[in-house]
């Protein structure tokens, strides 16, 4: 604590030297001014220096002054979260408020929850701004003494700080248990103690502060001089500012030390199996569904059947599942599942960009109808904009190849049968474009007699594997690049018809602030588009089921068991147009390639 008081000290001081800096031509030039009305350094060469320096001193002082004003009127930036107030959860606050008084620290002012696998305190006096509490019921503060020495306390003490708000991450209310979840905290609470100290807390204050002044800077052209300043004064307070936060946070947890300390080894323990739960939960669950406009909306009860299957899994993970017959830490809540829906409206704002409320884009989906609202028409339309692009894309001529007869891609599926190809650009596109023999059916030995009929995974294999024989290594390099072009051009259309239609469906905050992962590439997208045509003709065909798998996402059912792995036949006819493993696995599973699928 001594060591963080200090280094807080060493940053006032550099906003003292600051202050005096662009106070000092003023000062100099009052004396001058004040020495010529006494009688006193007269003369042209005084009037020049007194004038001289007047004008420095404004040369400063009003840039300095706007500075100021800029860096205490500027808004710090803060985290995005859902707010708990005490009657939505009385239980929890309780908790808290019984950890500060066992810690001698002041309790947090208020709670709140996000979308993340962290907790920690932070101040929002200056969004609110509320008496501080006083007394022994105001969160543990000392009262005040009577008498000569207190009135004297009174005179001098300057006004106690608010409390920082207590932000716990939402994952931790869902998988850890009520006796982890306190001794988790119990660090995090101590650090109440050292942000009711005045000079840490002016310190804080003065560094957010610079920060929000170079975001207004950076916004207004007009003050780039103050931007300069602020950035130049983070440079000099940024190591004290960096030690003072480490001796705050090594003082916390010092005094954290005689609290439940080995249920704290356990809660960091599931800490990180947490966090490895809910990244997979995130980009293999949940991002499927926003990228079609859609929300899970219990992110954080499909958590712990996350961990849960983790557990089961994973050989480090044994016995974790155990502690569930404990009381989870979200029984704290009054009502958990309206906390859960917001947190994870608020998880779709910020790792994928969408808006903050739900409307006719953006819509919620119920883990029971996930693999039929998500996985299914996810397949689909995967593979609608798979034939669209072979539709658009005709394979490079080579030995073997045939043509089309004209129309012939209207004509083979009757109207008003799903999947067909009817339109007469695809058609003349199709007449116009050699393609290569049929595939035979499976099983081997019966043949088509004509071209696919329609969207079949005959026509994909065919594609894949018809060119490879003249060379063609650029077969897949083509449909990926049209592929990417294509999502590229929906999402496009999307933004622009939201618009149109006066429900945005990104919304304001179109860009997320922590993107789940790069853009995918084009193997990649191909080989997700490959998967979902199979996929489709399995439903189709073989009558397998879409899932969800909670670690895994998206998962292709026969029965109740999973069938072997897609990933590398898959890959394999892409990169080397080679069908013969995953013709094995068709004729294992009991699909039938030549058959037309159904699309979106």
């Amino acid at each position: 604590m001594r060591v963080a008081r200090t280094r807080a000290l060493a940053v006032l001081h550099v906003r003292g030297t600051a202050t005096a800096a662009a106070l000092l031509p003023a000062a100099v030039a009052i004396v001058l001014f004040a020495a010529a009305a006494s009688g006193r350094a007269t003369g042209p060469a005084w009037d020049t220096a007194r004038w001289a320096v007047t004008g420095l001193a404004l040369t400063v002082l009003l840039p300095a002054v706007v500075t100021a004003a800029v860096v205490a009127r500027a808004r710090p930036a803060v985290s995005p979260t859902v707010a708990i107030r005490e009657e939505t959860a009385p239980d929890l606050y309780r908790l808290v408020r019984e950890l500060a008084d066992r810690l001698g620290v002041p309790a947090p002012s208020a709670i709140a929850t996000t979308p993340d696998c962290d907790s920690w305190l932070e101040d929002r006096a200056h969004l609110t701004r509320r008496p501080a509490p006083r007394g022994p019921a105001g969160h543990g503060l000392p009262p005040h003494r009577t008498g000569p020495r207190g009135r004297r306390d009174r005179l001098f003490r300057r006004p106690a700080p608010e409390p920082p708000e207590l932000v716990i991450g939402s994952p931790f209310l869902w998988w850890m248990r009520v006796a982890e979840l306190r001794a988790l905290l119990a660090p995090v609470v101590a650090g109440t103690g050292p942000s009711a100290q005045p000079d840490i807390a002016a310190a804080r204050r003065f560094v957010r502060g610079l920060d929000a002044a170079v975001a207004v800077a950076a916004r207004h052209r007009a003050l780039a001089v103050t931007g300069w300043a602020a950035r130049t004064l983070l440079r000099a307070c940024r190591a004290h500012a960096a030690e003072m936060e480490r001796g705050v946070a090594a003082a916390a947890s010092a005094r954290a030390q005689t609290v439940d300390y080995g249920l704290r080894i356990v809660a960091q323990e599931q800490v990180g199996l947490a966090y490895a739960g809910w990244d997979r939960l995130l980009t293999r669950v949940a991002l499927p569904a926003w990228r079609m406009g859609r929300w899970p909306s219990r992110l954080d009860a499909g958590v712990v059947s996350a961990l849960t299957e983790l557990s089961r899994r994973d050989r480090l993970a044994e016995g974790f599942a155990s502690r569930l017959g404990e009381r989870p830490a979200c029984d704290l809540l009054e009502e958990p599942g309206v906390v859960d829906e917001a947190a994870s409206l608020l998880a779709a704002r910020l790792f994928h960009g969408g808006p903050a409320e739900r409307g006719p884009g953006w819509t919620p989906v119920d883990w029971e109808t996930y693999p039929e609202e998500i996985v299914d028409r996810k397949w689909r339309l995967d593979a609608a904009r798979l034939q669209r692009v072979l539709d658009e894309l005709p394979p490079a001529a080579g030995p073997g190849t045939r043509h089309l007869p004209a129309g012939a891609a209207a004509r083979a599926v009757p109207p008003g049968e799903p999947g067909g190809v009817r339109t007469a650009v695809a058609a003349d596109a199709a007449a116009a474009a050699p393609v290569p023999p049929a595939v035979p059916a499976v099983p081997h030995g019966e043949s088509s007699a004509g071209p696919p009929l329609g969207p079949t995974l005959a026509r994909v294999l065919d594609h894949f594997t018809g060119g490879r024989a003249a060379g063609d290594r650029e077969t897949a390099e083509r449909l990926a690049a049209r592929l990417d072009a294509e999502i590229r051009r929906e999402e496009r259309d999307r933004e622009r018809s939201g618009a149109r239609g006066g429900a945005e469906p990104r919304g304001a905050d179109s860009v997320p602030l922590f993107p789940l992962q790069v853009p995918r590439s084009g193997k990649e997208l191909l080989v997700d588009h490959v998967t979902a045509m199979i996929c489709c003709a399995a439903v189709d065909t073989a009558g397998a089921a879409p899932g969800l798998d909670w670690l895994d996402g998206p998962v292709l059912l026969f029965g109740d068991s999973r069938p072997a792995d897609l990933g590398g036949p898959v890959l394999r006819l892409v990169e080397e147009g080679d069908d013969t493993e995953l013709r094995g696995w068709l004729n294992e599973a009991g699909v039938r390639p030549e058959k037309p699928v159904r699309l979106v």
